[in-house]
């Protein structure tokens, strides 16, 4: 691809710059090969960011140099991308709101790519047609592994996890973090900004107790070392999870990458998990969009982990 074009994406015209820029030295990996995965992955990477406010993880000088959150598309966006006013108090920036993007279509997906967005973050929580946070409609489990753990262990986890959920009439999904670990979720209703949270931190404490040997609930660093911590705090309201599909600042282009339950049980090695973004267009080539089911309206999620 040349280092600049001028394109017309599903009916809007863009500028894509800096095409031939390697952004991951290790693989020379482009941005043009970004935009273009982003491109062709669009048709499944949308429904998961429809009414999101979009978080992006921006490196412009490549994956080995550090990259920014960048959370405000004001004075970015070109006026056909949907932004929403989000309160963010707290915020680092000392702003009490924040203009945030939506990516729901092919343009908008490529404009974020071509800003060496390689990360896209979202919340589980849509906004209306107006703005305004609803209440999430997705129950989240970050399965990060302590050394010497590793993504074998999450699978192991992952499992359990997913054991108690079906028994509370819950329909669980997993991917990969495109990191080291990897991701659970549910489509659940709720009426409560808090209710998912609660909810999750019980279920991490409940499996902590009956796997002491594998799974921590509780925050402090040191105990994570060889364990798998269930990060259940990814349920709150203000933080956001790494989308499906989206690429990850490693070495390697790898993506975060929705499984399939028997792999889950087959993984024996980290390798079993580790995906790319090639890899990632054949997997939805040859699978579809693994993580539909999370498109679904959720079920009403129990007030309570306790079961009789």
């Amino acid at each position: 691809m040349a280092g600049e074009v001028l394109v017309d994406v599903a009916g809007q015209r863009m500028r894509l710059s800096n095409l031939d820029k390697v952004l991951y030295p290790e693989d020379g990996f482009t941005k043009g090969d970004v935009i273009d995965y982003y491109s062709r992955v669009a048709a499944v990477l949308t429904p998961h960011l429809r009414d999101r406010p979009v978080t992006f993880r921006r490196f412009p000088d490549g994956v080995a140099k550090p990259g920014f959150f960048h959370k405000n598309a004001a004075g970015h966006a070109p006026d056909w991308v949907r932004t929403v006013t989000i309160e963010t108090p707290g915020s680092s920036t000392g702003a009490q709101s924040l203009d945030f993007a939506l990516l729901p279509d092919l343009p908008s997906v490529v404009w974020a790519a071509n800003l060496a967005g390689l990360e896209l973050h979202v919340p589980q929580w849509t906004v209306g047609p107006r703005g305004g946070r609803r209440c999430p409609d997705r129950l989240v489990f970050d399965l990060d592994p302590g050394e010497p753990a590793t993504v074998v262990e999450c699978c192991e986890v992952a499992l359990a996890l997913r054991a108690e959920l079906t028994a509370d009439g819950l329909t669980a999904v997993a991917k990969t973090s495109g990191n080291k670990g990897m991701q659970l979720y549910a489509p659940v209703t709720t009426t409560t900004p808090e209710h998912t949270s609660n909810y999750a931190k019980a279920l991490a404490e409940r499996l902590e107790a009956a796997m002491p040997r594998l799974v921590v609930s509780r925050m402090a660093k040191a105990l994570r070392r060889g364990k798998v911590f269930i990060d259940w705090s990814q349920n709150n309201p203000n933080k956001t999870t790494v989308a499906p599909y989206s690429l990850r600042a490693r070495s390697l282009p790898t993506a975060s990458t929705p499984l399939a339950w028997d792999e889950v049980e087959a993984c024996g090695s980290v390798d079993d998990l580790l995906f790319t973004a090639d890899d990632v267009l054949d997997r939805v080539a040859e699978l579809g969009d693994l993580f539909e089911p999370l498109l679904a309206k959720g079920p009403r999620l129990p007030t309570s982990t306790q079961r009789s």
